[in-house]
């Protein structure tokens, strides 16, 4: 059974396609215009410190079969990377795509686990900022394709002392696809690591957000 957030004050929406918006499919974005879809599908709510966004994100994991790619800012909780290895042992593919300088060797982020397990880990350079806090769960399915997105970093202090919101959004595959479009669009600009460099994330000079590096997660 996939675990659901304890104590969490989860609030589901049913969004009926055609009651907030009209317009096409899923479709590219082109470099100067958003793209509107019809609202379907039922948005899943949580909030920290009140509620637990991470239980919320682990049972989502849980419901992958295919395909879990991560955009993260900051990465260094445990919890949620026992989360991706779990999937991964299953036979779930997964794919993460990092902030070059909030995840610099010798920070606290969970990357070289990450490169140590298999899975593969991008760096994001050309932005100041790659600020993204983004989750895509089987994209390819029509009946599982879900999105996680919000304010929420993948951090311990995002859980227990930040204000945050998280959002999971199911039943809504043209929007899930549009964001599947836009992620494999920054893995082509992103640096692709190798397993071998985990070691050097480990040795290397200590780097990132104080408030994410005084403890680990």
């Amino acid at each position: 059974m996939p675990r659901r957030a304890p104590r969490a004050v989860l609030l589901r929406c049913c969004l009926w396609a055609g009651l907030l918006l009209a317009g096409p499919a899923a479709q590219a974005l082109a470099p100067d215009e958003s793209v509107r879809l019809q609202a379907t599908g039922s948005v899943e709510v949580a909030f920290s410190p009140w509620n637990d966004p991470e239980e919320a994100i682990l049972a989502a994991f849980e419901e992958a079969r295919e395909l879990i790619l991560v955009q993260a800012y900051l990465f260094t909780s445990k919890p949620l990377l026992q989360g991706l290895l779990d999937a991964k042992a299953r036979g779930v593919k997964v794919e993460v795509l990092l902030d070059a300088d909030m995840n610099r060797p010798g920070s606290y982020t969970v990357l070289p686990e990450l490169l140590e397990a298999g899975i593969p880990v991008a760096l994001e350079t050309r932005y100041t900022n790659a600020h993204n806090k983004v989750v895509i769960l089987d994209p390819h399915s029509p009946s599982r394709a879900a999105l996680i997105t919000g304010s929420y970093n993948f951090t311990r202090a995002a859980k227990t002392s930040n204000a945050e919101n998280l959002l999971i959004l199911r039943g809504n595959p043209a929007l899930v696809r549009v964001y599947l479009e836009n992620w494999k669009r920054h893995k082509d600009e992103a640096q692709i690591l190798r397993k071998k460099d985990a070691e050097a994330w480990r040795r290397g000079k200590a780097n990132g957000r104080k408030s994410d590096r005084t403890a680990s997660d």
